[in-house]
């Protein structure tokens, strides 16, 4: 009999795509954006059909705050049937990326998940989020969120235990430290922390992978000198063919596809000046360091963070913003679908919608680079789901 699961501020998949690979089944998931969710649909609602589905709710974008309005009722009623609840809310207010807001507006949503919690009552939870949300703030008497949402689950009868996480020690080929945070109606939520540390080289040797895994290893084989085609979708755009697999992360990666071409592969255009710059950066400036302000000054650049990447050393941090990295022998940005290897999402999962926005409807649109660098990698969630799967076993 299958666990089921409740993915929370869902995104375009990444825990559900993880739970799905562990054995869970999906009753439903919650995402506001409608960018993020048709990838989600997509994938895994209409290839993969891992969610069954409550007849209740339409398969389309929600906001949490409205289910808890208009289904409240109806979220009382999966009280006892519901093994988990996964997802934490939007990172944006916490990110140590960039300017962190105490007072913004998606802060808010620490709030509604624990009324979703309270009406569900699942028999665990999973709950992630940026190392920031153990930002205490600025004055003395201010409380991290973290300490917050620990203290109200408490108060709603879940035994709770969190820690930060560095996902690069379960296979990701990046350095991506996360708040992780386990509670159990019963049970030790500890044990979750202590089995997934005991079973993580186990799991990855399963996977033919090592601890460690460098960019090289996880991108080599979709570089631009492998070969090019003119875009069938868009206009004016390359995309990247696929090159030998070098590596067993790559060989995982591309299990189960059949495409002639990755999906989301399409190249920036870059302007002559731009690559002549970046060519620059490449040769002359330290690798996984962002560059100094001498390069800055040298070629007027506005921009804070430009980072040249290193091939036979993990990634930095991804971030939403394509521009923030060069591709590490290659002047160019990385594409999505090598945003997705780092983040470990297989080949055959495909993305949807805009590659990109900008200006003001950065702030309500996912495009594609958004909704990878926001997601939680699979690789780790398929980990974690046969942990949890384990412990509601034993």
């Amino acid at each position: 009999m299958p666990h089921y699961a409740i993915d929370l501020f869902a995104g375009c998949g990444g825990i559900s795509l993880g739970l799905r690979n562990a054995g869970w089944k999906g009753l439903f998931a919650v995402e506001k954006s409608p960018m993020a969710f048709e990838t989600l649909k997509h994938n895994l609602i209409n290839e993969a059909s891992y969610f069954e589905w409550i007849d209740w709710l339409p398969r389309t974008e929600h906001d949490v705050t409205n289910i808890l309005r208009n289904h409240w009722t109806d979220l009382k009623k999966l009280n006892g049937s519901v093994d988990l609840v996964a997802g934490g809310p939007p990172c944006q207010g916490f990110s140590q990326a960039g300017r962190r807001n105490r007072s913004d507006e998606r802060n808010r949503l620490v709030n509604a998940y624990a009324r979703f919690i309270h009406a569900v009552k699942p028999r665990m939870l999973f709950f992630e989020n940026v190392k920031g949300f153990t930002f205490k703030g600025e004055s003395s008497n201010s409380e991290p969120y973290s300490n917050r949402v620990s203290k109200c689950l408490e108060r709603l009868g879940y035994k709770v235990k969190s820690s930060i996480l560095d996902f690069s020690e379960y296979g990701l080929p990046q350095r991506r430290r996360r708040y992780i945070l386990v509670g159990m109606l019963s049970g030790d939520p500890e044990e979750f922390f202590r089995e997934i540390e005991s079973a993580k080289i186990r799991f990855l040797r399963s996977k033919g992978l090592q601890a460690k895994t460098t960019l090289k290893e996880a991108i080599s084989d979709l570089q631009r000198k492998h070969g090019e085609v003119p875009s069938t979708r868009y206009r004016s755009f390359m995309e990247g063919v696929y090159g030998k697999a070098e590596s067993n992360y790559q060989r995982l990666m591309r299990q189960e596809t059949d495409r002639e071409l990755p999906d989301s592969h399409r190249f920036t255009n870059h302007r002559k000046r731009t690559t002549e710059r970046l060519k620059y950066i490449l040769k002359h400036c330290p690798r996984n360091h962002e560059i100094g302000d001498d390069i800055k000054s040298k070629f007027q650049i506005q921009k804070k963070t430009i980072i040249p990447l290193e091939g036979d050393a993990l990634c930095p941090t991804l971030t939403t913003l394509p521009d923030d990295y060069i591709h590490y022998q290659e002047p160019r940005t990385l594409t999505v679908r090598e945003y997705a290897r780092i983040q470990s999402f297989p080949d055959w999962f495909e993305f949807k919608s805009n590659y990109t926005t900008g200006g003001t409807r950065r702030k309500e649109e996912v495009p594609r680079y958004t909704q990878v660098g926001n997601a939680i990698p699979p690789l780790f969630m398929e980990l974690s789901g046969q942990v949890l799967e384990a412990i509601t076993r034993a």
